[in-house]
């Protein structure tokens, strides 16, 4: 249990770890399936290293200036916090090894065991080498180190080699790196024997074969030892002007290959010579950039653990619903033409979104598309469907985030191949990313162009769509419709700043419109009127936000919060926030709506939007924030709130003094994420 806080405010990087923590708890629940609780030993693992390569090394970078960096990191100091986020790490790793002995113990009762190389047994040779020279040997990157520095990439995991070589007659140490080759799974899956499923990491196959890879080299003992080095990912962009957008991206990008390295994860059992010796070549002279570990790293790879055909062990597959009266096989514009209708994935078929856009590419009378993109799919469906509209003569107009991070490369990639297709390109505003997701188009109809579009919470990725909670609503609202146009004109000419009459738009009016919404709860409040805030996020971190919260909270205003991550306000304290209540809900899908309700006197305002409540959401990023006007529409996000807040099962509570205690109720059991696929169900089940 966690010191009671006298403070006003949680640090967002330890926030951050507390929320890692609750993912680390799902690895060790015994009621999630065995192998559901490996991927999320992994999605810790990639969690932590993102962690790493972004918000550790902001903190490192204040640290090493002239600057204490007390103000902008929540009021401590960076050196201190960086010895306070190393020993949590420290100790989040030791229980994710201890959880994964424990997973491992009880994969083997169900006959699925974990073989090392030295566990080999005759009958498995065959297998094991002709898997190793066809597709491991060829793919590995062997570096032997001598004097000068060599390249250690950023993120990649590394076996270091110890050589005991005989040159003379004396004897002499050889070291060499071997880099876990990313393109290959990391887990060799041998044939079953009867019932019994062997399973053997990439790294000890790679240990099985150091005869065939050091054989030229006359040594007497060989042992290795993992490694994983985590760089600065920040990127610094070029000032040449000479030089396309792009190109400084992509220049960036290789850059943060070699960026300053934040963090050494080791095998604590390496001999202290040949960790100094990485660590000179590194550069890495500080101890809070030091993790020990285990005989494996780069557990993120746990997240794509394979199936084995074992059903049982994984959560059940859930088939996505329909949505009433948006029918696949029929004209959906002219559906949409009718009504509004709200997507909520992965409980809804994230289909109609294709669906939407393959129909105004083929459709003669639409003219016009405009859609935002932010993080695609590997194989964009998305893209694919606008190069198709480019080819058919529409005018597609695309703004693509390229400092998406992690995926600039990627959309780079679509970039190129949809202005060859004809689309117009539009990268960013300078000193804003994109982060909104909208689209808008146009449809001639009796001699005049009428707007259909889709606003969502999440980005237009139909592969995360499967695993990500997000709303889209599709709406031909012509006054809202009017106003997204607004913010693609933002984008063409952005020395304007526009009006909008039902949108909420980062980074000019979202301060400003949620403050005033807050502080018409207050009033209310203080007027003796029913006053109440409900928000669902990822993060809160804006600390103006969080004070006007605080004073709604004196003043009478119930509010309650989902918060999936970092949460910086604290509820409860005494005659601040007392009547503020924060749960976050960690389960099967990950959590990543944001919905803003405000019960304004008994007409409630509703809104669905792609903005967190954090300073870079509100000042730093394009974002927009969507009213919900169908009275249907407000009673199912109304409800889904509410069946997402009655939660018991996989919500934990937030406050200062205890951290992700599992909410607990004398009720029967209530999952959320179980229930909104029966409410739903039910909801079409009863209009049918």
């Amino acid at each position: 249990m966690r010191e009671q806080q006298t403070k006003k405010f949680v640090n967002r990087e330890i926030s951050w770890l507390d929320f890692n923590a609750r993912v680390l708890q799902e690895a060790s629940e015994e009621s999630v399936p065995l192998i559901e609780r490996l991927r999320f030993l992994g999605i810790f693992s990639n969690n932590l290293d993102e962690f790493f390569q972004v918000r550790f090394a902001t903190v490192k970078r204040i640290s090493q200036s002239d600057l204490t960096g007390k103000k902008a990191l929540g009021g401590i100091v960076a050196t201190e916090l960086l010895d306070e986020i190393t020993g949590i790490v420290i100790e989040q790793q030791r229980q994710s090894l201890s959880i994964l002995k424990d997973i491992e113990k009880k994969l083997l009762e169900e006959n699925i065991i974990f073989l090392n190389e030295k566990e080999v047994s005759p009958h498995q040779e065959k297998f094991l080498n002709d898997f190793f020279n066809q597709n491991v040997g060829p793919a590995l990157v062997t570096v032997i180190l001598y004097d000068e520095i060599q390249d250690f990439s950023d993120n990649k995991a590394f076996l270091v080699i110890t050589l005991d070589t005989t040159e003379k007659g004396q004897s002499k140490p050889l070291f060499a790196l071997i880099e876990i080759p990313k393109q290959l799974d990391r887990f060799v899956v041998l044939p079953k024997e009867g019932d019994l499923q062997y399973v053997m990491l990439l790294d000890d196959l790679i240990r099985y074969n150091f005869n065939t890879i050091f054989n030229m080299f006359n040594y007497s003992s060989i042992e290795a030892h993992m490694v994983k080095i985590t760089r600065d990912a920040e990127l610094d962009l070029e000032e040449d002007v000479g030089k396309s957008y792009a190109e400084k991206i992509m220049n960036s990008v290789k850059d943060r290959m070699i960026g300053d390295p934040v963090r050494l994860v080791y095998d604590k059992g390496i001999p202290k010579k040949t960790l100094n010796l990485i660590m000179k070549k590194l550069g890495i002279g500080t101890t809070n950039s030091l993790i020990p570990g285990g005989k494996y790293h780069h557990r993120r790879d746990y997240m794509n653990f394979p199936s084995l055909d074992r059903k049982d062990l994984m959560y059940p597959e859930v088939i996505p619903l329909p949505i009433k009266d948006l029918n696949l096989n029929t004209n959906i514009l002219n559906s949409i033409a009718q009504k509004d209708f709200l997507l909520y994935a992965p409980y809804h078929n994230y289909a109609y979104v294709i669906k939407f856009l393959r129909e105004a590419a083929l459709d003669p009378k639409v003219k016009t598309i405009k859609i935002t993109l932010y993080r695609l799919s590997n194989n964009s469906q998305v893209v694919s469907s606008l190069i198709n509209a480019a080819k058919n003569g529409k005018k597609v107009t695309v703004q693509i985030e390229l400092q998406a991070r992690f995926d600039e490369e990627n959309n780079i990639i679509f970039a190129e191949r949809l202005e060859a297709a004809g689309a117009q390109l539009i990268f960013g505003v300078p000193g804003l990313k994109v982060h909104t997701k909208i689209c808008l188009i146009e449809r001639e109809e009796d001699k005049k162009l009428k707007k259909y579009g889709f606003i969502s919470t999440g980005n237009f990725n139909e592969t995360t769509a499967k695993v990500y909670t997000d709303y889209t609503l599709f709406t031909s609202h012509q006054k809202i419709l009017k106003d997204i146009g607004k913010v693609f004109g933002f984008f063409e000419v952005n020395y304007k700043i526009k009006t909008y009459k039902h949108l909420i738009v980062s980074p000019h009016y979202t301060a400003t419109v949620l403050n005033r919404f807050i502080e018409n709860e207050i009033e209310n409040a203080q007027l003796g009127k029913a006053a109440k805030i409900k928000l669902k996020l990822n993060s809160i971190t804006n600390y103006k936000v969080i004070n006007k919260l605080y004073e709604a909270s004196q003043a009478g205003v119930e509010i309650h919060m989902i918060v999936r991550g970092v949460c910086c306000l604290i509820p409860g304290i005494k005659g601040v926030s007392d009547n503020i209540q924060v749960i976050s809900i960690i389960d099967k899908y990950l959590e990543h709506p944001r919905v803003y309700i405000f019960e304004n006197g008994g007409d409630p305002k509703m809104y669905i939007s792609s903005a967190d409540l954090m300073t870079r959401n509100i000042e730093n990023r394009v974002e927009v924030a969507c009213p919900i006007y169908d009275l249907d529409l407000q009673k199912q996000l109304l409800d889904t709130f509410m069946i997402s807040w009655n939660d018991n099962v996989k919500a934990r509570l937030i406050n200062g003094s205890i951290q992700n205690e599992f909410k607990k109720s004398k009720e029967q059991p209530f999952r959320s994420q179980w229930k909104l696929h029966e409410y739903f169900k039910l909801r079409l089940d009863n209009e049918s």
